[in-house]
């Protein structure tokens, strides 16, 4: 028989200790020296990027900034890059992760002794699991040298068969010494007992001889006494008998009137018992009849109220479930584009001025349909109108050509992509004190187009992109796209509503993508 070795498993927790801290101490050291290398290649990245960048920083060129800045996005430890002016106003944020935290490289330039603009880099944190990833080799070797140790102590350090020889002899002269010690006390207890015993014999050996010289002596007397005796006995014998009868007679009587008063309190008690039954079942066939009867009357009054509801409420329920109803399909999708125009600034510019500057907003919208239709991932997808700007903004209608194509995607996409080429074109008109406006989209499908309109005026901030999207719109979405609810919502409509909040690294480098061919096309038609 094999026998484990003496606290084997203190031994192992011992070793799990110092498994977990060998890793923790080597996570925190290859952390260390990779955020020294990383930030090392940042500030060389950041000084590279601003000789580059240093003439379209000047003449504030974002096309250019913009291209120059994508190839330094295509590092995996690049996050997001921004190109500000002299006056911190942000002229290019490119990125893979804009949402992403990390350690952000920021340096200033210069051309000569003038300040032309900043940059700032951000690189992207190293998670603990990558680091574990990386060194697993370490992390494994560690754990089979861990459980070496375990096994190689649980075999070493087993008792040896004289150390168990030894334990068992001690283990047999404790059970010695404890069956000695019973012995001892149940011989002294049967000693006692035949003490007892004998004590008693010679106490009942004296009484038995005083009992026979008693004996003796009263034959002697009693052949005196026989003749003087016999009639005295005779006379007690029939005074006995008489006595024995006269009280079986009154024992027979006292039995008969118990039995009799026994068999009377039972009888009425189980009168009783029935009478008590009898009124119980009477009562609660009452209530139950009572009770069905109230039950009755109650449903029948539900039934005319909810009857007379439904009649009152039933074209206002039918309609709102229509446009609410959650498993609605997505075959065209509406993306609405509003100015944000607070003080009425459109209306009241000159023709002269507010139609050139819709006629941009509809060929950049146009443009950036054509050219986001054309991405693969958004294959079966078409336009069904083409859209024009007015005071009102634009509208326009994509619809899916298959069961695959995804609508509510592109719809998506290009809300978001017409935003980013807003956001540059008011920019660069507010720099040249031309007249511009900002923007917001909203997204929804075409049963709840008039709801995004209400959204849009009620809801809807500057360069913000809301969503209204049944489950099979946000399901198509979902992978690519972050979002978050209103804030204290008031009604259904923007309780359902949701707000664009970001979108993967894909997502995002095809717009940038698209953004950047659109920007092309238009320097080549000026």
């Amino acid at each position: 028989m094999t026998y484990l070795a003496p606290r084997q498993g203190l031994f192992a927790i011992i070793l799990l200790v110092s498994f977990c801290l060998q890793t923790l101490l080597l996570v925190i050291s290859t952390d260390q020296q990779l955020s020294k290398s990383r930030a090392l290649k940042g500030e060389q990245m950041v000084a590279q990027l601003i000789d580059e960048a240093r003439l379209s920083l000047e003449n504030k060129d974002r096309v250019s900034l913009s291209v120059i800045a994508n190839r330094y996005t295509s590092e995996q430890d690049v996050t997001r890059i921004l190109i500000k002016d002299n006056n911190d106003d942000i002229l290019v944020p490119v990125g893979n992760a804009p949402m992403q935290q990390g350690d952000t490289i920021r340096q200033i330039a210069t051309n000569g002794d003038a300040v032309i603009g900043s940059v700032s880099l951000t690189l992207k944190d190293i998670s603990k699991g990558e680091i574990i990833a990386m060194q697993w080799p370490f992390v494994i070797g560690t754990m089979l040298l861990h459980l070496l140790l375990w096994l190689i102590y649980g075999y070493l350090a087993r008792p040896t068969k004289e150390q168990i020889n030894a334990l068992s002899r001690d283990v047999e002269d404790l059970y010695r010494e404890q069956y000695r010690q019973v012995d001892q006390r149940s011989d002294y207890r049967e000693n006692a007992r035949e003490n007892d015993r004998g004590y008693a014999d010679d106490a009942n050996g004296s009484n038995d001889k005083r009992s026979a010289d008693n004996e003796n002596d009263n034959t002697r007397n009693s052949s005196t006494r026989n003749s003087s005796s016999k009639n005295e006995g005779r006379n007690l014998d029939d005074n006995q008998v008489t006595a024995e009868t006269n009280d079986k007679n009154t024992n027979t009587r006292k039995i008969d009137v118990h039995n009799e008063v026994n068999a009377y309190l039972r009888a009425q008690q189980n009168q009783d018992a029935m009478t008590e039954d009898t009124g119980l079942n009477a009562d609660n066939t009452s209530e139950y009849r009572t009770d069905d009867q109230a039950t009755d009357a109650t449903q029948n009054d539900g039934r005319s109220s909810d009857n007379g509801t439904h009649k009152v409420n039933g074209s206002t329920s039918q309609l709102s479930t229509a446009k609410l109803s959650a498993t609605r399909a997505v075959d065209t999708v509406s993306v609405q584009i509003v100015f944000h125009d607070e003080f009425n600034m459109l209306e009241r510019l000159a023709p002269s001025q507010r139609l050139p500057y819709l006629a941009l907003c509809t060929q950049l919208l146009n443009q950036a349909i054509t050219e986001l239709l054309k991405q693969p991932l958004l294959m079966g997808v078409s336009a069904m109108n083409e859209p024009r700007f007015d005071e009102s903004g634009a509208c326009a209608v994509l619809k899916a050509d298959n069961s695959h194509a995804k609508v509510a995607l592109a719809g998506v996409m290009l809300g978001k992509l017409y935003l980013m080429l807003n956001k540059i074109i008011h920019d660069k008109h507010i720099e040249l004190s031309r007249f511009a406006l900002s923007a917001k989209a909203g997204v929804s499908d075409d049963a709840q187009a008039d709801a995004m309109t209400q959204l849009l005026q009620s809801v809807g901030k500057k360069e913000q992109m809301l969503i209204l999207l049944p489950n099979a719109g946000l399901k198509q979405i979902s992978n690519h796209v972050q979002v978050h609810s209103i804030m204290r919502p008031t009604t259904v409509y923007e309780r359902e509503c949701a707000i664009f909040d970001g979108g993967n690294d894909s997502m995002i480098q095809r717009l940038a993508d698209v953004r950047n061919a659109v920007l092309m096309i238009e320097e080549t038609d000026e």
